[in-house]
Parts: structure tokens; C-alpha cells; sequence
């Protein structure tokens, strides 16, 4: 099995009297494609949301190791010494319920995308990738000045942002429309951009809330086509919420199910599919024997499918 990338150990978030995620546990390895899924209100947005550090979990460790693994030992030492991070035998470990969110994105290397498309819709399509890179070209500006000035160093940093952009333009197909605005393309190219966009900051994982929402079946097809590239081709692993259960099942290495911020199953995609619980959360029915029922019929469905 693969090292462990992100252990996520007994979360809890709770907003005044509600508790949207409860006691929650998982782990996504290395290399993967990990969904989270579940009925609308089941809490994944906000699973996210605590990962990627736009919400302080109330009670709960998020254990990130950018390179190397999540090893219970190391996870045990940096939670004592109270630091935010720290590089062990075992790699470069993070624990992001310590960290702001731009510390998440920048050192612990998470990037996300969001279920509602959140592109600079007045720059082209190059410039949001370009802008994507921010990090790395203020540190190659020396904070401006040295863009100011144009020195070589600046102006190499800005030349491999652009060759960047445009290498991910090429590989989503939108490199004949590099220089429209973002906000002129059709919603499936814009998706296609928002995933580029996230994958020109480098991350170690990559966060993505519902990227098949509102995409029709051959759209659907190419992004299952372009995360399993990202999975193989680029060695980023994926965390995914995703209602489209054509995509889950087709690309998931291992599936999370949640239901009222619970954790109710988790397995393999084949698995949690004829799992009754998971039949009854979808189905919002309560006893398990109808959801027995629901499963098998599922199963006998597949079976006779040519």
C-alpha cells in the first residue's frame, strides 16, 4: 500500500448548536484518488473547508505529509511540540488545523477548486494560470524591486510562469484561447481551467469540490481523462467531492461516504456501491433491509449488464 499523504483524525466542526462534521476519520495515501461523497448536508464542503484552512476545526488533527509520510510517530511528536510543521525521517509533516490558509497553500502545498467557478473572469485564460504562480514570482521579484528593475533573474521567473501557462493551456486544450477572457468560455472549458489553474501552484494534493458539476456526459468523459493524467503523468494525488457517481466510480481509488457530518462506510468504489448503509443515506430511507434490498437489486443489475 501507498504511504499515507493526509490522516485525518477524529474531526469535528461545529457551529453553535450544530455539529456539521462529527468525529470524523480517514486517510488518503499517496498516489490516490480519494472521494468524499455523500447526500447534499453531509458535511463534505466542510471537510474541505477545515483542510484547506477556511475553517478552524473545533476538535480534530489534519496530518499532512508533503513529501515522505503521515507516520503515527512523527504525527505524535510535532502534535506535542505544539509547532505547525516539521521536517522528521518520515518527510516534510504538516499539521494543517495549526496553519492559515495561505500557509496551507504555499508551504503545505494543497491546492483547491470550488463548487461555484472561481476564475478572474476579466483576464484571459493565460493570465489566470500566470497569476496562479504568484508565489514564486514575488519571491523572483524580491517583493517588486528586482521587477522593477527587470533584472535576469525576474524576467527567467516570469518566462517559465508563461511557459507554464501555456504548457497547461495546450493540455486542456484551450491554447487557441489563451488570450480571451475567462469569463467569455463555455462553463466546461472554464472548469477545465479552474483544475489548471490549481495545478500551476504545485500542489502535493489536489482539492476538488464537485469538478463535474453541470458537465455534460462528454465533458464528464474528458475530466475523468485529465485526473487520472494528473493522478499518473504528474504524481498529484486528488481528495474529491463529487455527486456524479459515473465519475467516482469510474476514477476513485477509495471512497469516504458521509451522511449528517458521520462517517457511514468507506472502501473501495465496488464496495461502498453495494453497501446497504450508503443505499439507505441515498436513498433517505432508515431501514437497512429495504437498503439490503435496494443493494442487491443494484448487483443483479450489474451482473446481467453485457
Amino acid at each position: 500500500m501507498s504511504a499515507v499523504l493526509l490522516a485525518v483524525e477524529r474531526l469535528t466542526m461545529r457551529f453553535s448548536g450544530l455539529t456539521a462534521v462529527d468525529d470524523l476519520s480517514f486517510e488518503a495515501r499517496r498516489g490516490d484518488i480519494t472521494a468524499l461523497i455523500g447526500p447534499n448536508g453531509a458535511g463534505k464542503t466542510t471537510v474541505f473547508n477545515c483542510i484547506t484552512g477556511f475553517y478552524k476545526p473545533t476538535r480534530g488533527r489534519l496530518a499532512f505529509a508533503r513529501e515522505g509520510a503521515a507516520d503515527a510517530g512523527a504525527v505524535a511528536a510535532l502534535t506535542r511540540s505544539g509547532a505547525r510543521g516539521a521536517r522528521s525521517p518520515a518527510g516534510d509533516l504538516h499539521l494543517l488545523e495549526r496553519m492559515p490558509d495561505h500557509e496551507i497553500a504555499r508551504r503545505a502545498r494543497v491546492a483547491r477548486t470550488f463548487q461555484n467557478i472561481r476564475l478572474f473572469s476579466g483576464m484571459t485564460a493565460l493570465e489566470n494560470l500566470v497569476v496562479a504562480q504568484h508565489n514564486a514570482l514575488m519571491r523572483a521579484s524580491g517583493m517588486t524591486l528586482f521587477g522593477l528593475l527587470g533584472l535576469p533573474g525576474w524576467r527567467r521567473a516570469e518566462r517559465r510562469a508563461v511557459e507554464r501557462a501555456a504548457a497547461w493551456l495546450e493540455r486542456i486544450g484551450l491554447s487557441a484561447r489563451a488570450d480571451d477572457p475567462a469569463g467569455d468560455l463555455p462553463y466546461g472549458d472554464q472548469r477545465r481551467l479552474e483544475i489548471a489553474r490549481a495545478m500551476c501552484t504545485g500542489p502535493a494534493l489536489l482539492c476538488l469540490d464537485e469538478p463535474a458539476a453541470g458537465l455534460n456526459p462528454r465533458e464528464s468523459a474528458g475530466l475523468n481523462k485529465l485526473l487520472r493524467s494528473i493522478r499518473d503523468d504528474d504524481g498529484v494525488s486528488i481528495l474529491l467531492i463529487e455527486h456524479d457517481m459515473s465519475v467516482v466510480m469510474e476514477i476513485s481509488d477509495h471512497v469516504v461516504v458521509l451522511d449528517y457530518g458521520r462517517k457511514i462506510s468507506e472502501g473501495t468504489p465496488a464496495f461502498v456501491r453495494g453497501d446497504p448503509k450508503v443505499i439507505a443515506a441515498y436513498l433517505g430511507v432508515d431501514d437497512e433491509a429495504e437498503a439490503a434490498r435496494a443493494a442487491a437489486e443494484i448487483e443483479a443489475a450489474g451482473a446481467g449488464a453485457p
